[in-house]
């Protein structure tokens, strides 16, 4: 597995189900996040278990990572018609609906490879040849601020999303570091040894 943080994100090329419901052979990712923020996140398979309530998750976040100038992308093994016939069967049969933002076809692979996310066979729950269930966040120059993988039961935390894009933007802005558990409001912390002992005066107990 690839360890992506600090570096420029991978670009691809491929076919995709836009937020509209319109299926294209070429989406781009460099021209759907240029000069944004973006959420790439992948998930092993169309029409499974707790990948729809992922999707379904990001899909009701999708205003707030907007207000960020937040790109949301999705991307799985599955082909782009499956991706349509999901996303056009109901969520209370299982669908997802018509969420807004792209579900990209990675059928070739490629997409996750370069992410370094294509499950083998190694002891995980996952089966060979899918898309992990990864995240990436990326500054508005393409390059990675942060990574995560959950192994296939575990369903990722889509506010944690939101709150990293927010801590990121502070950081960018303020110059301070977001410390654990920073949460849009809190105080930063400079990082300095001066910073980080007056911080915790003033914050050990809450941490």
């Amino acid at each position: 597995m690839s360890v992506l943080v600090g570096k420029k994100a991978p670009l691809f090329q491929s076919q995709a189900v836009l937020a509209n419901g319109e299926i294209v052979d070429d989406f781009y990712l460099g021209q759907a996040i240029s000069g944004k923020y973006a959420a790439l996140f992948f998930y092993p398979l169309d029409f499974t278990f707790v990948c729809p309530s992922e999707i379904i998750a990001f899909a009701n976040r999708t205003p707030a990572l907007k207000a960020l100038n937040c790109e949301v992308v999705a991307v799985s093994t599955d082909s782009h018609h499956t991706h349509f016939a999901w996303r056009n069967t109901p969520v209370e049969q299982g669908g997802i609906g018509p969420v807004p933002f792209p579900l990209v076809s990675d059928m070739t692979r490629d997409i996750s490879s370069a992410y370094g996310i294509l499950a083998d066979d190694s002891d995980s729950f996952y089966p060979a040849g899918v898309a992990m269930r990864a995240t990436f966040i990326m500054d508005q120059k393409g390059i990675v601020r942060h990574q995560v993988v959950n192994d296939e039961p575990l369903g990722r935390s889509v506010d944690e999303v939101v709150r990293v894009v927010e801590a990121l933007q502070f950081f960018e802005e303020h110059g301070q570091v977001c410390p654990a558990g920073w949460q849009k409001g809190d105080a930063g912390m400079v990082n300095t040894a001066e910073g980080v002992a007056d911080y915790l005066s003033n914050h050990a107990a809450s941490l």
